[in-house]
């Protein structure tokens, strides 16, 4: 039986027109045509609460929380695309991760992170293309059992990078991100 890897890709923001939408969608790509099924969520249709430790034990975990969580569980790989705010990581993708890292009765400590194998990247309209959010994504990531893979990719000036049809208008730029996807499903067949 032959194995397939599984990748859940999405962007650390709600914008409809997204930069990181489009960037992590052409991960995407490049993990597909490397064998593996690709599963593209946009976090705007998890809207979530901000984590609350008395809101979660007095509701329990939200549905779309734990919605978020069975998809991280079901996937062995991770194509995260992160805008950077005041050089940091976006507050929808923090709190998605903490509502994500909570653990259910009967369940291992971090079960939708650890082991997991991922690939960050960001597009910004900024010269640093995101860079700095980059730095705390990885730490975060690591910090909850996520191989982070070395490479990465920060694109600056994202508002002229992208062709109508969401590909970047520069090949190489293309292909670094194209090949971010590729890296995390090879990984994911070598050690599977």
């Amino acid at each position: 039986m032959t194995y397939t890897p599984k990748i859940l890709a999405f962007a650390g923001s709600t914008r409809t027109d997204s930069y990181n939408k489009k960037l992590v969608k052409i991960a995407a790509e490049g993990a597909k045509s490397a064998g593996a099924e690709v599963t593209y969520i946009d976090l705007r249709d998890l809207p979530l609460p901000l984590f609350d430790e008395d809101l979660e034990a007095q509701e329990g975990t939200p549905a779309n929380a734990r919605t978020f969580k069975d998809l991280l569980i079901s996937h062995q790989g991770l194509l995260i695309a992160s805008p950077e705010y005041n050089s940091s990581l976006t507050a929808v993708l923090k709190n998605a991760i903490d509502w994500a890292s909570r653990p259910s009765p009967g369940e291992p400590p971090l079960a939708a992170f650890t082991g997991k194998v991922a690939a960050i990247m960001s597009a910004s309209p900024g010269g640093l293309g995101g860079l700095r959010g980059l730095v705390h994504l990885r730490a975060i990531l690591g910090n909850i059992k996520v191989l982070v893979l070395p490479e990465q990719v920060a694109l600056p000036q994202a508002y002229q990078a992208f062709n109508n049809d969401g590909t970047l208008k520069d090949p190489k730029q293309q292909e670094s991100i194209e090949k971010l996807g590729e890296s995390v499903a090879s990984i994911l067949l070598k050690l599977n």
